[in-house]
């Protein structure tokens, strides 16, 4: 009876958080409390929360603190030299374009949150894709992929989901992990460089000296020879197009500094810049991520140190401070409340026992053979389970079950949460991901366009990823 009332709870979750029928933070407390009542079990179910909560907060208060070093990390223009200096590169060669694209998308994915990696990358690269007439769907697919990738940080979503769920470290989950999403990441690269060979291929090879005139008035010279009236496709010859220095990137992008600097993917005028600073900011950044692979401190005592000092030293007065953690408020109750409310799904599901009893069952139906191999199994299931329901439906009502049953076979936890992550490259292409509306949106491309074109590349660097962790033995 546990385990058919544990599946339904499971699947009325996942039915309802995919049909938006309910938020997840609601999802996540009233279904489990309505099934507990269901199994008899109403009486306990404060024990469980209260229990829960307090093996969870640690994990909240890294991601509430993560989102608030890194959203003060933007403000202050940290990313600004990386976003003009990525656009200066790329120039007017697709190859190079496509490439910046990714490692773009990649540097900014550091804060966590996919929304504002793909508003960040979108801004910088759009105008650039336009100017030169490139597949959009290339842009929103490699940046979708790199974000995935990315995504597994500890204070991403994910990787905190896995330590939620199976009450592990998520520093244990993530710095093993670390050397796989390497080649992951630099599969993403390659396949960037792979896509931009293609688009030049399509468009013929596109250079500018410096500049180019106002688009209304501009002619593209392709080292085809033809030319193309406002930065299209070209067909022959070998000339390049010229102009007075300083202007190229601005032509490109549609946008200038004052001092001709060249590209801007950021407001360059606003407010909360810190120049001055630039340069603790880095350090104090690089610290932070060296000190957390290093775990001479717990990661969320180090976020909570960091996002004080950065605040701190930026916005030595009170006001500002207070207006700097108002501004990222949305995403930290958000990201918090769900750990907390995951606290009364995943203490119904081990404390009311339906977790044993579908652990059980699953033992039994998977064959004899695989039970050893449930890591390789979990990394598998990882590729269609996170893309066709959320992250919370996986990690707090799937990954449970196959760490139970990894466990029947002597498979530790942590090698499925390992395992677990592997799918996050498909995952941030999912109808169920709002970020990714926020990318195909900004970019002005179709869903539909954009998932027939990413899921291919996307399912195959999961895939990467998890032969490179079994080959290092980490899954």
């Amino acid at each position: 009876m546990l385990t058919v009332l544990g599946f339904a709870m499971i699947a009325t979750f996942l039915v309802l958080i995919m049909l938006r029928k309910m938020s997840p933070i609601a999802a996540l407390v009233l279904i489990p409390a309505l099934f507990c009542v269901a199994v008899g079990q109403g009486a306990q179910l404060g024990d469980y929360v209260i229990e829960g909560v307090g093996k969870l907060a640690p994990t909240a208060a890294m991601l509430m603190f993560a989102i608030v070093y890194f959203g003060v990390m933007i403000d202050v223009g940290l990313f600004d030299p990386i976003v003009r200096g990525i656009l200066r590169f790329c120039k007017a060669d697709p190859v190079r374009v496509v490439v910046g694209t990714a490692v773009l998308a990649a540097i900014v994915s550091l804060d966590g949150d996919g929304s504002t990696t793909f508003m960040i990358t979108v801004s910088a690269m759009y105008p650039l894709y336009k100017r030169l007439k490139m597949s959009l769907v290339v842009m929103t697919g490699v940046a979708a992929t790199a974000n995935g990738v990315m995504n597994t940080l500890p204070w991403g979503g994910p990787t905190a989901r896995a330590a939620t769920a199976l009450k592990l470290d998520a520093a244990d989950i993530f710095v093993p992990m670390i050397p796989a999403l390497g080649v992951g990441l630099l599969f993403v690269f390659v396949l960037a460089y792979v896509l931009g060979r293609r688009e030049r291929k399509r468009i013929g090879y596109l250079t500018l000296d410096e500049v180019l005139v106002p688009e209304t008035d501009a002619v593209l010279v392709t080292a085809g020879g033809g030319k193309d009236e406002g930065g299209g496709k070209g067909h022959g010859g070998g000339r390049k197009a010229t102009g007075s220095s300083g202007d190229a990137a601005g032509a490109a992008t549609g946008t200038r500094d004052g001092d001709g600097d060249g590209f801007q993917g950021l407001d360059p005028n606003r407010t909360t810049l810190r120049p001055r600073l630039y340069w603790f900011n880095a350090a104090l950044t690089v610290a932070l991520l060296a000190a957390m692979i290093l775990e001479l401190l717990p990661i969320p005592v180090l976020f909570l140190l960091g996002a004080a000092l950065a605040l701190t030293v930026n916005f030595p007065r009170m006001a500002e401070q207070k207006e700097r953690i108002a501004a990222h408020a949305d995403n930290v109750l958000n990201v918090a409340g769900m750990v907390f409310a995951a606290a009364v799904f995943t203490g119904v599901l081990t404390g009311t026992g339906m977790v044993k009893h579908m652990a059980d069952w699953l033992v039994g139906a998977i064959p004899a053979g695989m039970g050893p191999h449930m890591a390789l199994v979990t990394g598998v299931l990882s590729l269609p389970l996170t893309y066709f329901m959320s992250n919370d439906g996986f990690y707090f009502g799937v990954l449970p079950v196959l760490a139970e049953a990894g466990a029947a076979h002597g498979v530790s936890p942590l090698e499925i949460a390992r395992a677990s992550l592997v799918g996050q490259a498909l995952h941030m292409s999912s109808p169920l991901v709002p970020a990714v509306y926020v990318l195909v949106g900004m970019a002005k491309v179709e869903f539909g366009d954009h998932t027939r074109f990413t899921v291919k590349w996307a399912a195959l660097t999961s895939l990467v990823v998890l032969a490179a962790g079994v080959v290092f033995g980490i899954v």
